[in-house]
């Protein structure tokens, strides 16, 4: 069965564009090392609730959108191989996918308001695109 690792960040909405350009550049990594599908959704109705919310999470600000990204994987064994591939970049700068270079990738957001974690999908409705 699939796995899948969710995201939600605030993004500054004027970087929306920077923001596209970072994320066609360093989702085709995690394309290359196996996933399946990405999908990076630009907050259009996300409400303020009364006890918590999607903004309340990451802190997003009035300036600031929030973006709800995830990434499928064709298994939990793929995803756990491309995170170690990328723990090894971080632990050797030198063999990095330039890509994943922050110097020339710049995060366009406050990556410490990042929120994720990986999920095993227990209930499915239709057909895969």
């Amino acid at each position: 069965m699939s796995y899948i690792d969710g995201f939600v960040i605030a993004v500054p909405t004027a970087n929306k564009q920077k923001f596209i350009d970072h994320a066609n550049l360093g989702d085709s990594v995690f394309m290359e090392l196996g996933a399946t599908r990405i999908l990076e959704c630009w907050g259009d109705n996300v409400p303020d609730g009364n006890v918590t919310d999607f903004r309340k999470a990451v802190q997003a600000g009035d300036d600031e959108t929030v973006v709800f990204s995830w990434i499928e994987w064709p298994d939990k064994q793929t995803r756990d191989a491309a995170f170690a591939r990328m723990k090894e970049w971080m632990e050797h700068p030198e063999r990095a996918d330039p890509r994943m270079d922050p110097a020339r990738n710049p995060m366009p957001f406050d990556g410490k308001r990042l929120i994720f974690g990986g999920f095993e999908p227990i209930v499915e409705l239709g057909s895969k695109p």
